[in-house]
């Protein structure tokens, strides 16, 4: 049954007040309180939230932006996408602390341990904290910076909703503090970003949005080497890890998929029932995580998904639509949520108003090269699974348009076949959402 947290109910309620569906939240999952303390000025190390970024300990000259002692910045080959912002990434572990890698995948972090990631179009807007405090607790912040970047300082737990445009007429919105559990909690790891793979020094010339490590940036083998990272399994000490693919195409998707998707669709999460793994795993592996049949290809290709939207009731029922139709990207229900932005559909469900093109290129280009039999296991038709939306039409692949900061539909569809997108109800009432977790 599907849960709301309320920051993630809150967001999707004031959305439809002003007559757009809130949200459906695709995750599922029942978030747990992060723990809290009162604000005011402390050592860096200690587990109270500052008021100010530069009291939380990344800067020892903050008006200079000179890093403090032991700050490490870091570059993950596989970044989330977010709207098309630059991000800068650091972590700092408390002195003579280190990082249990005996399950790579899952990295057990010494307590005192912060990160911060800093989000910028243009100029500085926002920088997030996350911390481990004394008693085993992550505890998540965010400091929005002023116009003139001389200060920042917390935001508001409510969050900040179009702290700016990420392009012309899309805002980007600050988070809300419990909107950092929605996806630092849903699944086995909490610290995303910073591991095995997104670490490796084997990294992935077709990831997108990757940006080249900043001077100093730590890689898997320098944290190995400085002593930082412990016990992790000898092949992976020995050999970069990477992920097995077919292709340098399906290497960069499946890639994208993990970083984007596969900290809530894991086999281990609080949606593993969905049977939908998008997470590469480590465990029990050799050097590469599988042979390229991976989780990620055995629970998506051909395999039916349970989301499909009713546009008379606006609720989820079950159809034969298939998660990935190998050779047809137009039939892929992974891709059509991808590119959709409606409150109901859309993939990811937060921190994103804009569909990253690049990622629907290359995930079109990896559907379209998968090759097979395409076997249906529910008892419906594909073709009786479609439902007619003007909401956020899915456009077939001949026909899209794509622009540099995001997917786009041509200006002359105005109606098309649609597995993932329900149209907006006229009624004031708020739309019945079904309870049912959705893929």
């Amino acid at each position: 049954m599907t849960i709301f947290t309320s920051a993630i109910a809150a967001r999707w309620l004031g959305w439809a007040r002003n007559h757009v569906l809130h949200h459906a939240v695709a995750l599922g999952i029942a978030l747990t309180a992060t723990a809290w303390v009162p604000l005011g000025e402390a050592d860096p190390l200690s587990d109270t939230i500052p008021a100010r970024l530069a009291d939380t300990g990344l800067y020892a000259d903050f008006a200079a932006r000179t890093l403090a002692p032991g700050v490490l910045p870091f570059e993950p080959q596989y970044p989330l996408w977010t709207d098309g912002a630059t991000k800068r990434r650091w972590i700092r572990l408390p002195p003579g602390a280190s990082i249990d890698a005996t399950n790579p995948d899952v990295w057990s972090f010494p307590r005192g341990t912060r990160l911060w990631k800093e989000f910028s179009f243009g100029h500085r807007i926002e920088t997030r904290l996350m911390l481990r405090g004394g008693d085993g607790t992550w505890r998540f912040a965010t400091y929005a910076w002023s116009a003139d970047e001389s200060d920042a300082v917390l935001a508001p737990e409510r969050g900040v909703n179009a702290a700016c445009e990420s392009q012309p007429g899309k805002p980007f919105d600050i988070p809300a503090r419990t909107d950092c559990n929605a996806c630092h909690l849903a699944g086995p790891n909490v610290v995303l970003g910073f591991s095995a793979l997104q670490l490796s020094s084997d990294r992935d010339p077709l990831a997108p949005h990757a940006q080249v490590p900043a001077a100093g940036a730590v890689d898997l083998s320098d944290l190995v080497r400085r002593n930082l990272v412990k016990n992790l399994p000898r092949a992976l000490v020995g050999t970069p890890p990477r992920i097995a693919a077919a292709s340098p195409i399906e290497r960069a998707a499946l890639g994208y998929l993990h970083g984007n998707c596969g900290m809530c669709h894991t086999d281990s999460g609080q949606l593993a029932s969905l049977d939908l793994d998008l997470w590469t795993s480590f465990a029990g592996m050799s050097i590469e995580p599988q042979t390229p049949d991976t989780n990620a290809r055995r629970t998506t290709n051909g395999h039916a998904s349970r989301f499909v939207c009713d546009t008379s009731t606006h609720a989820l029922r079950s159809a034969s639509a298939l998660r990935v139709s190998p050779g047809d990207p137009d039939a892929s229900v992974l891709l059509r949520r991808m590119a959709s932005r409606q409150p109901l559909s859309q993939m990811p469900p937060l921190g994103t108003h804009v569909a990253d093109a690049e990622a629907l290129e290359l995930v079109t280009q990896w559907i379209r090269s998968q090759s097979g039999a395409v076997r249906v296991t529910d008892r419906t038709t594909q073709a009786d699974a479609g439902a007619r939306s003007a909401g956020d039409p899915w456009v077939p692949e001949s026909r899209r348009e794509y622009s540099r900061g995001g997917y786009v539909a041509p200006t002359d569809v105005t109606d098309t076949n649609s597995l993932d997108v329900c149209q907006t109800s006229s009624s004031s009432q708020a739309p019945l959402i079904s309870k049912t977790p959705k893929d």
